[in-house]
């Protein structure tokens, strides 16, 4: 049973939500604060935070910080009354896996919960090992690496399954949302989440992010894998 840690100041929202959790088949730890949340998360390790970030004392995005730092693959829900779209970026930024703005539905962010803790989970059985090329750029989805030239390639798990589905789908142009649902499995979310991770990933693949060579941008669509400039390809 995955255990979900729900991190609030509010005793009434810890409550409701630990409920639809629950009902849901899910193990619920909650935290009233910053510290109360690392303490409960060292203790206790949960498969996925639910984290408030206007907590008192020790604020949310701190929290996030550290519990990144000692556990990098932990996913992490960002809860918070503040529906700014910067406030939005910013947590995708960092690194959460999503964003829900209060007030917000239970059953919504339940939802949301079950499928990042899908995507989570290890798959039944290991796939064949694949390695995607791209001039200098290489993927390995099987031990899920990847390098450009010579150097490790530095991606969080969203960023390298973007990576490795765009380039195993080289010319085909997806939207947001398909690329929403096909590589992550969101049924809900916020497209912009897309939009960030496409931005880091160019500064990590391409020669130049601001003149996008093999991760373009399709008006109007959204996205498409061209690969490395003709000119670097063998035969050309």
């Amino acid at each position: 049973m995955p255990t979900v840690l729900v991190v609030d100041d509010d005793p009434t929202l810890r409550e409701v939500v630990s409920g639809y959790l629950t009902r849901a088949g899910l193990d619920v730890l909650e935290a009233q604060d910053g510290h109360a949340a690392l303490s409960v998360a060292r203790d206790r390790s949960p498969d996925l935070v639910v984290l408030d970030l206007t907590l008192p004392g020790l604020d949310g995005l701190e929290v996030f910080r550290r519990l990144r730092a000692e556990r990098g693959d932990l996913p992490v829900v960002m809860l918070t009354a503040r529906g700014e779209e910067s406030d939005r970026v910013l947590g995708l930024e960092i690194g959460a896996d999503d964003y829900v703005t209060k007030p917000f539905s239970s059953r919504e962010l339940v939802l949301r919960i079950q499928s990042i803790l899908r995507r989570a989970a290890p798959p039944a059985a290991p796939p064949a090992a694949t390695t995607l090329v791209d001039d200098d750029l290489r993927v390995d989805t099987r031990r899920h690496q990847a390098w450009l030239g010579d150097g490790l390639l530095a991606l969080t798990s969203r960023e390298f399954d973007l990576l490795a589905h765009l380039m195993a789908h080289p010319g085909t142009a997806f939207s947001r949302r398909e690329l929403m649902e096909q590589v992550w499995g969101w049924e809900y979310g916020d497209e912009s989440t897309v939009t960030v991770h496409v931005r880091r990933l160019r500064e990590k693949v391409e020669t130049d992010p601001a003149r996008p060579v093999r991760l373009q941008t399709v008006w109007g669509v959204g996205y498409r894998w061209d690969g490395a400039a003709p000119a670097t390809a063998a035969g050309t």
